[in-house]
């Protein structure tokens, strides 16, 4: 079993050690994990942190405890019954959904990156600003500089369950993205709208102000569903309805 490195988020380090462990066979079905005595003293961590690893564990489902045996490695889940189902409902619909998936996921990554950000992360977080604010000044759409920039805040959040979450849908958010980008260029006051609301949100991950960092991808997510809901119904007749389309289509084929 690999060992962890030591800082922030101890228990969900050694819960991927531990789930790689599993997944990669080295802990087998009906096996019987490593004592909490023994964790402790193999990885230099409290007993809360591997009480905690395990919790995560059992909600994914890899392993169950037995009262006064232990912990046991449990037979892994099918592929299938876990895979991520995603049906959207219609073409503006399906924008909105996956506008409202991302306003919970980003807004919880963008507090978390105001809590866990290094300097090395804050500094790619506002490469990935700088490079949307010249894609669009440029006269780009901006979308995978978008893209981009919220990938550079989950990586902040420093979660890899987070991160994954994100990686996975992010052949959906793309597509979203697109159609709230092309609505917002039809007007230059909803333009500078989103990127005040960017800046919000750097600024605030920049402070360590998690509580302030949280509301601004909130709000950020909130004023996107207003933008499209307002949005001229020419934008819905032409570019926009082709746009939700593919995504809608893309939804439909996820692999």
């Amino acid at each position: 079993m690999p060992r962890i490195q030591l800082g922030a988020s101890l228990s969900e380090k050694l819960a991927q050690a531990l789930e790689n462990s599993i997944r990669e066979g080295k802990l087998k079905t009906g096996e019987k994990l490593p004592t909490e005595n023994a964790l402790v003293e193999k990885h230099g961590v409290s007993r809360t942190v591997v009480r905690e690893a395990f919790s995560r564990l059992k909600t994914l489902g890899l392993i169950e405890t037995r009262q006064g045996s232990g912990a046991f490695v449990k037979p892994l889940p099918h592929p299938e019954t876990s895979k991520l189902k995603l049906k959207p409902d219609g073409s503006v619909n399906a924008v909105l959904k996956v506008v409202e998936v991302r306003r919970a996921l980003e807004a919880e990554s963008a507090a978390l990156a105001a809590e866990r950000r290094t300097a090395k992360s804050l500094q790619k977080i506002k490469q990935a600003m700088k490079a949307l604010d010249k894609a669009v000044t440029s006269g780009g759409d901006g979308v995978s500089e978008d893209v981009a920039f919220h990938a550079a805040i989950a990586q902040a959040a420093n979660n890899p369950f987070l991160l994954d979450t994100l990686s996975y849908l992010n052949q959906f958010l793309e597509n979203a993205t697109r159609v709230t980008r092309a609505n917002e260029a039809t007007r230059a006051d909803l333009e500078e709208a989103v990127r005040h609301e960017h800046h919000a949100i750097l600024q605030a991950i920049e402070a360590g102000d998690v509580k302030a960092a949280r509301l601004a991808g909130t709000k950020h997510m909130l004023n996107a569903a207003k933008r499209i809901g307002n949005a001229d119904p020419v934008f819905w007749t032409s570019q926009g309805r082709a746009l939700a389309s593919k995504l809608r289509t893309n939804f439909r084929h996820q692999p």
